[in-house]
C-alpha cells in the first residue's frame, strides 16, 4: 500500500508526520534528497527541514542525485526506511530524477510501501505532469526535459503548495485561476499536508493553539 506524506513545508507540518507514522518514526533512517534546491538562491528551507527531521529522532542520509552515481542512488534509497524529497525548482528536480533513474527507483519503492515524504517540489513531482507549476517555478532550469513534463504519476491530483504563504501566494492564485477547471488541484499552505494511504486521501492541518 502506498503511503505518502505530501507537505508544503515540513518544518510547519512535522507534528502531522509524527501522527501519520503513529509515533513510530524516531530511529528510522530517511534518505534526504535536496536536489530541487540546487538552482535556487534561497535554500534555508532545506536546513530547516533537516533540523525538523532530526528533532523527530530520524537518522538523515543525504543524497544529491545530480551528483551521485547510480549505485549510490540505488543503495541509499533501498537501505532507507523513508524517502524525503525536498523543495526548490520542480523542473530541475524532475530533470535530475529522470536523468539519474532515481524517478523509477522511487516509484518502485513507493509501490512496495516505503513511506514517501516531501515538501513543495517533492510533492508536486508525484503527480502525472508538472507543467501547471510553471507560474511558480521556471522550466528554464531544466533544458534537458525538452518540454516533457510527465512526472512520477503516483497520484491523480495536483498539489499547489504555499497557497497562502509569501512569496508564493500570487503565483499560487494564478495557477488556481488557470487550471482549476482542467485539473484536480489541491492547494495547501505551510501548516498542512496531504496524507495518502492506498486509495485514501486526506488533507490535514496543524491546529493553532487557542489563546487563553
Amino acid at each position: 500500500m502506498k503511503k505518502l506524506f505530501l507537505a508544503s513545508y515540513f518544518t510547519g507540518s512535522a507534528k502531522l508526520f509524527v501522527e501519520f507514522t503513529q509515533n513510530t518514526c524516531s530511529g528510522k533512517k530517511v534518505v534526504f534528497i535536496p536536489t530541487a534546491s540546487v538552482p535556487e538562491k534561497v535554500t534555508f528551507f532545506v536546513d530547516s527541514d533537516k533540523k525538523s527531521l532530526a528533532k523527530l529522532g530520524l537518522i538523515i542520509d543525504e543524497l544529491e542525485v545530480a551528483k551521485a552515481s547510480k549505485d549510490e542512488i540505488e543503495n541509499k534509497i533501498t537501505n532507507a526506511d523513508y524517502v524525503f524529497v525536498a523543495g526548490g525548482n520542480t523542473f530541475f528536480l524532475l530533470q535530475e530524477l529522470k536523468r539519474s533513474g532515481a524517478d523509477k527507483l522511487i516509484v518502485e519503492h513507493i509501490k512496495k510501501g516505503k513511506i514517501y515524504i516531501s515538501t513543495s517540489a517533492g510533492s508536486i513531482i508525484v503527480s502525472k505532469n508538472v507543467e501547471y507549476i510553471k507560474f511558480m517555478d521556471s522550466p528554464t532550469a531544466a533544458p534537458e526535459l525538452n518540454n516533457d513534463f510527465s512526472a512520477l504519476g503516483i497520484i491523480d491530483f495536483y498539489i499547489v503548495p504555499h497557497c497562502a504563504n509569501f512569496p508564493f501566494k500570487k503565483s499560487a492564485e494564478k495557477i488556481i485561476a488557470e487550471y482549476s477547471k482542467k485539473l484536480d488541484l489541491r492547494p495547501i499552505h505551510n501548516k498542512q499536508a496531504i496524507l495518502v494511504k492506498g486509495n485514501q486521501v486526506e488533507t490535514v492541518e496543524v491546529k493553532s493553539k487557542s489563546k487563553k
